[in-house]
């Protein structure tokens, strides 16, 4: 008997996973998030720093 397709592949405009800051389901207006008060949480919490992508040490800032 051959597997049943995957429900994601049969309907890719389905909204996929979670919102990062919750966990409920994303809405349409609002993907990735679920409202746009998750929206504003990720917006200021990469406003203040609190995520970061680390650079290397050896990284030469320009010399302009």
């Amino acid at each position: 008997m051959p597997d049943a397709p995957d429900k994601q592949a049969a309907n890719p405009l389905q909204p996929r996973g979670r919102c990062p800051i919750c966990g409920r389901p994303p809405s349409e207006e609002t993907r990735p998030f679920c409202s746009p008060r998750c929206r504003d949480v990720d917006l200021n919490r990469w406003l203040t720093g609190s995520y970061v992508i680390p650079g290397r040490d050896d990284d030469v800032e320009d010399p302009e």
